[in-house]
């Protein structure tokens, strides 16, 4: 598809005056005026809102489709790992960020629609076959029983909604609720060992731990109608061949890393309430795991059994559990042994330990870890291979080249010069560093035609309620999201696909930004309508971004916030040269009709308490 950029109005915007007002707390704010631009607006700047109103566009089309009037998603409603409850909610993933972004307030109130549907959904949802589920999939609002990659995913939505619904009381009793399953604070729900911190199961939620071997049975649901009725993601044509798919999942007791991402709940809790105790936990948690890799030659154990001790769950195999290293289960598809150790996504919790503390001490577990794999490296004709598993065996899960899971993205955080010499080169990147140029609008256009490809798809699908699984449409999704984040907010997307090959999928992830944007005119996140902005420059202590007011007539006015959170601290701000002190988490800008600007950023990162308030509701 080649956009429409509007050729004719690229001629027409004149150059604008900028004026800048410097928050500070709750000072009268104090006007900067500066110089003038001109020129007409760049490709990007068009294509970027061009991208944001098709995205919003598509999406309001996909949830009419797909969702009725009570917020549900019509689906036949299953229980199990394949096609349960966190897929039904993942098909609104990415739409927190695009209305964070700035997309119109009507994909924000789907969202709140939709989530409130899922929950009342899924609560009333049963599977009569598996114990725990047969009073209800949800219970306290929460997913009765599984594993925190589902959960993860299932949280995905929840954990982004703060960024535009702030105020939102019922999510922010949920964050409270949610977070207080994995801190002991909930009798009914014994998920958390306070004397060895540890979660005490794989499988774990709002009716407690499993305490036993999984059977099939647990990961897979109830029976149901397979052949000729539903499309299958994982390729079976049967239900025998769903259950066969669980076979090899029994091993769940004890603590499991993946664990770790129940993180993602109490950094919620903390964002909403600012409660210390939320950031203590979660500090707690995450060093427990710390000084496990230290004792197990810096390679985060895949078992810690119920004493505390590495691997006494499973006949002391450090390697052992469900999704753990040594997990390598049978695919009935294909009769063969598939590679699953989930241990690197679990990253994501010493990222948030990083934005709670900037001690570095949190990624260095991930670059002696990574260290320790390509210590173990071989070469097979002729080439590099690492190891990603490890069993009875040795190490085996060969794979071509050093290993650089999560190189990227321990870069982005700690901006250090070390870090990116391990990292690969990446199109993202390479325009930061001054090398590729075309990036901005090459990136765009392509995005552009993936949401054009998706609405397209959309007007094909042919499936019915009865017809269709949870995770039937998860690809027709048209909220397009990463290089708008990577544009306008500097930010890196762990989500479900990552941004980048050596980062893992994950689910639940907060968002990790280096600037953010709000509107203060309609009071809202995101950047106001006709703004455009391009994250130009970045390191260990500038932010360098070129902002563009599309509008002809009237004058913009935004905030720019240090950080996802405000946890970072602005220090100057810097247009043409002159440099302005500031000394608060935001600062906010008036860009006149046309008006181009660069503006450059001076701050302090992770300085402040993370918090999901919006800069008005904070003075």
């Amino acid at each position: 598809m080649e956009p429409f950029i509007g050729r004719r109005f690229l001629g027409l915007l004149a150059a604008g005056v900028v004026v800048f007002t410097v928050a500070f707390g709750h000072a009268q704010p104090r006007p900067i005026i500066e110089g003038i631009r001109s020129g007409t607006p760049p490709e990007w700047a068009l294509l970027q809102r061009q991208l944001i109103r098709m995205s919003s566009e598509a999406c309001e089309r996909f949830f009419s489709r797909f969702f009725d009037e009570r917020g549900y998603f019509l689906a036949y409603e299953r229980y199990g790992a394949n096609d349960g409850p966190d897929d039904a909610i993942e098909n609104l993933n990415n739409w927190p960020l695009l209305h964070a972004i700035g997309a119109k307030d009507e994909l924000n109130q789907l969202v709140l629609r939709g989530w409130e549907g899922h929950l009342r959904q899924y609560t009333l949802a049963r599977d009569s076959h598996v114990p725990v589920a047969n009073e209800g999939m949800y219970y306290k609002e929460f997913h009765v029983q599984f594993d925190w990659q589902h959960h993860a995913e299932g949280v995905s939505v929840f954990n982004l909604m703060g960024l535009s619904n702030p105020n939102y009381a019922p999510n922010k009793r949920r964050a409270q609720r949610f977070a207080g399953l994995y801190m002991g604070e909930d009798p009914g729900a014994p998920n958390w060992d306070p004397v060895h911190k540890m979660i005490r199961s794989l499988l774990n939620g709002s009716r407690g731990p499993m305490l036993r071997d999984a059977t099939a049975l647990d990961w897979a649901g109830g029976p149901f109608e397979v052949e000729h009725r539903f499309f299958m993601e994982h390729g079976e044509k049967n239900y025998d061949e769903t259950l066969a798919h669980y076979q090899d999942y029994t091993e769940v007791v004890g603590d499991h890393p993946l664990n770790l991402l129940s993180t993602t709940l109490a950094f919620q809790a903390y964002v909403a309430t600012g409660d210390i105790k939320y950031r203590t936990w979660i500090l707690e948690y995450v060093n427990a795991w710390i000084d496990r890799a230290k004792r197990n030659d810096h390679i985060l154990p895949s078992n810690v059994g119920l004493d505390g001790k590495i691997g006494t769950a499973y006949g002391g195999r450090w390697w052992a559990g469900t999704y753990g290293w040594g997990f390598s289960p049978v695919d009935p598809t294909t009769g063969k042994r598939a590679n699953r150790n989930r241990v690197p996504r679990t990253v994501l919790a010493f990222y948030i330990a990083y934005v709670l503390t900037g001690d570095d001490t949190y990624l260095e577990v991930w670059r002696k870890q990574t260290d320790r794999l390509n210590a173990y490296q071989r070469v097979s004709e002729g080439e590099i291979e690492t190891p990603t598993m490890y069993g009875e065996q040795g190490w085996y899960g060969w794979r071509k080249g050093l290993n650089q899971d999560n190189s990227q993205d321990i870069w982005w955080f700690s901006q250090k010069l070390f870090d990116r010499r391990r990292a690969p080169a990446h199109p993202w990147l390479s325009f930061l560093e001054k090398t590729n140029p075309d990036w901005p609008v090459t990136a765009l256009r392509k995005d552009l035609q993936t949401v054009y490809a998706r609405a397209q798809a959309l007007t094909k699908e042919l499936s019915t309620p009865d017809t269709r699984l949870a995770d039937a449409v998860l690809d027709l999704n048209p909220a397009v999201v990463t290089t708008l984040m990577q544009q306008t907010m500097g930010a890196i997307h762990i989500a479900r696909p990552s941004w980048s090959k050596t980062s893992p999928s994950i689910g639940g992830s907060p968002l990790f930004a280096r600037i953010r944007h709000f509107d203060p005119v309609r009071r809202r996140a995101g950047l106001p309508e006709d703004v455009a902005a391009l994250v130009t420059g970045m390191d260990l202590t500038t932010t360098t971004v070129e902002l563009v007011n599309l509008h002809l007539v009237d004058h913009r006015d935004l905030i720019i916030q240090g950080g996802g959170y405000a946890e970072h601290q602005i220090h100057y701000v810097v247009v043409d040269g002159t440099k302005h002190k500031v000394e608060a988490p935001w600062v906010k800008i008036r860009l006149q009709p046309g008006a181009h600007a660069m503006v450059e950023l001076t701050m302090k990162r992770y300085a402040n308490p993370p918090t999901q308030w919006f800069p008005w509701d904070r003075q």
